[in-house]
């Protein structure tokens, strides 16, 4: 599972458009992260961009997943 938050200047950020992008750079799915700027994916193994589009500003953030379990990230977009 691929989790995390949108922040801006530490802030949380909600109603971000977040979107997973596999290692070749396509898009694969897209959530609105939550009222406390949160977000997550089931996603298999493997390397992928985590992207956030919000009124705040853009950002993202590459995450590994190497195996099973959980990986985070927070995305800050300025």
């Amino acid at each position: 599972m691929l989790a995390g938050r949108v922040v801006a200047a530490g802030d949380p950020v909600a109603g971000a458009f977040v979107r997973l992008l596999d290692g070749t750079g396509e898009f694969t799915a897209e959530v609105v992260s939550s009222a406390s700027g949160d977000f997550r994916f089931f996603a298999a193994p493997g390397t992928w961009t985590v992207r956030a589009l919000s009124r705040s500003g853009n950002g993202q953030s590459e995450l590994v997943a190497d195996g099973p379990g959980l990986h985070r990230a927070e995305i800050a977009v300025a």
